[in-house]
């Protein structure tokens, strides 16, 4: 499985987890406050950034006619029509440049979500170096082919693809002559609820299709990242907002930039904590060996006296023969005399 390098930053196994913010519709229509989220974002340790471009007519109607008017996906878009939401959370497309150079100032990678094909075509114009097609679009297999015949790192949230909807878009990516792909791991609830996420899905994904596997996560808090981590995931995608309280179609299940500077942390340290499969000390233990119990001598003991658990006993420090050798030791005489304090060996028995 080859890795993927997405801005100067590697994607694969054995390195930190690749960490995305999405910045989504958190900007509340203010280019100031999405260039905060951007520094934000780099300042949490965020390797990627992502948008969203779009806009509502790329997406819907105009419409309230009850096919078009949001009902129980999230309390915050309760009673709004599609049309509505995606009004107040669509990033304006002159923004994109500044978003992106703000990211690459700041060390990250900028990349967005396109909604549309001529989406991809405004954003083949100003250079994005990937492509990320959201839940909600990964049926749509123009959009993908689209994206896949950029050449360019092509990332998919599963969310709600059932294996066969999987097959198909990983055929279309591949049939491009594109394998830079990322497969995430979504469940499209809003927030979702960490017993719905089936993380265990995450090394079959990648044994299936033998390609890079994340999640885009939208639980709230780090656990679920964290977990993901463990289980393989090279990926992490979690919305970012600067404050839940300024709220905003996406606030209620996004990360304060604390939390994702506690994620980015925890889940870098989740990945190195994986190592290999290790017996024995490691090389940090060698000092502890020390600390641990082995055979002493208690009392002064004579020059053939015998070894008794009065004389001998199992007692820290480690110096002296294991305590496994305990009952071969004990009833057999002293080799020479040997002082209280001192760690038994086989020269003394």
């Amino acid at each position: 499985m080859q890795d993927i390098v997405l801005g100067g930053h590697r994607i694969g196994a054995g390195q930190p987890p690749f960490i995305i913010a999405e910045m989504s519709g958190n900007h509340g229509q203010s280019l100031e406050r999405a260039l905060a989220i951007v520094d934000a974002a780099a300042d949490a340790g965020c390797q990627g950034l992502k948008i969203q471009t779009s806009t509502p007519d790329m997406l819907t109607l105009d419409s309230r006619e009850p096919d078009f008017v949001v009902r129980g996906a999230n309390q915050d878009w309760e009673g709004q029509s599609l049309y509505e939401l995606y009004t107040t959370n669509f990033t304006p497309f002159e923004w994109h440049a500044a978003i992106f150079a703000r990211a690459q100032e700041r060390g990250m990678v900028g990349f967005s979500s396109p909604f549309g094909i001529e989406a991809i075509e405004f954003l083949e114009s100003v250079g994005c170096p990937a492509y990320k097609i959201a839940s909600f679009e990964n049926n749509w297999p123009e959009l993908i082919r689209r994206a896949a015949q950029t050449g360019k790192p092509i990332i998919i949230s599963t969310g709600m693809a059932d294996l066969a909807d999987l097959e198909r878009m990983v055929a279309i990516v591949r049939a491009e002559g594109n394998e830079q792909l990322v497969l995430l791991k979504c469940t499209s609830t809003y927030p979702a609820e960490p017993h719905n996420t089936n993380l265990r899905t995450i090394p079959h994904l990648r044994e299936l299709f033998n390609c890079q596997v994340g999640l885009s996560d939208h639980t709230l808090g780090t656990g679920v990242g964290v977990a993901a981590t463990v289980l393989g995931a090279t990926v992490i995608e979690k919305h970012l907002t600067l404050d839940r309280a300024d709220g905003g179609p996406d606030a209620s299940f996004s990360l304060e930039p604390a939390e994702m500077a506690r994620l980015v942390q925890e889940c870098r340290q989740a990945q190195q904590a994986l190592g290999s499969v290790f017996y024995g000390p490691t090389q940090a233990e060698q000092k502890s060996l020390a600390f641990r119990r082995s055979i002493y001598v208690v009392q002064d003991v004579a020059e053939g006296e015998i070894l008794t658990a009065d004389n001998v006993r199992v007692i820290r420090p480690g110096n002296g023969l294991p305590p496994h050798v305990l009952p071969q030791v004990i009833g057999r005489p002293a080799r020479h005399s040997v002082r209280r304090g001192t760690a038994l060996n086989w020269d003394m028995v």
